[in-house]
């Protein structure tokens, strides 16, 4: 069964993901560490954890497995989950894969260094509606590579 789960605390789609998994009658697991309003139609769950700095994180990555589909914007998640065999998606549509992981994380912490630095002093570009789109695009995708893939595993 496809599952979705999402770091939720700073995830601007969040509506998104819902109307996709009432759409397709998917699990979603919000993750978060305060108060979060979730539909109560659908399979949508909140999991609130405890306050602390990877509490999210470290929850999302015990979790996630192979037939999972993880959104979030952290690289070094990604990475966790990617190394347990789920999918991984940014909230801007980037989709995480263990071919492309690696580069990455050396372009995380390269910003990070020149940050603290003092060379790079802004953050992120603002979120686009083409961000938004994109998004749904790559969500849709594993949706149904995922779906697709639990139908050549049936028997029959």
């Amino acid at each position: 069964m496809v599952r979705i789960l999402v770091d939720a605390d700073a995830c601007p789609v969040k509506e998104e993901i819902y109307r996709l998994a009432i759409r397709h009658d998917l699990d979603v697991v919000m993750v978060t560490h305060g108060p979060l309003r979730v539909p109560r139609r659908g399979r949508i769950q909140r999991v609130q954890v405890a306050r602390g700095l990877d509490a999210a994180d470290d929850w999302i990555a015990d979790q996630a497995g192979p037939g999972d589909i993880v959104i979030t914007a952290d690289v070094p998640l990604a990475r966790r989950c990617l190394d347990k065999g789920a999918r991984v998606i940014a909230p801007y549509g980037q989709v995480f894969t263990p071919e492309s992981i690696g580069d990455m994380l050396a372009h995380r912490d390269l910003l990070e260094n020149l940050r603290q630095a003092g060379v790079v002093t802004g953050g992120p570009a603002a979120y686009a509606a083409s961000d938004r789109t994109r998004f749904l695009s790559r969500l849709g995708e594993a949706i149904h590579a995922l779906k697709q893939a639990e139908v050549d595993q049936s028997p029959g």
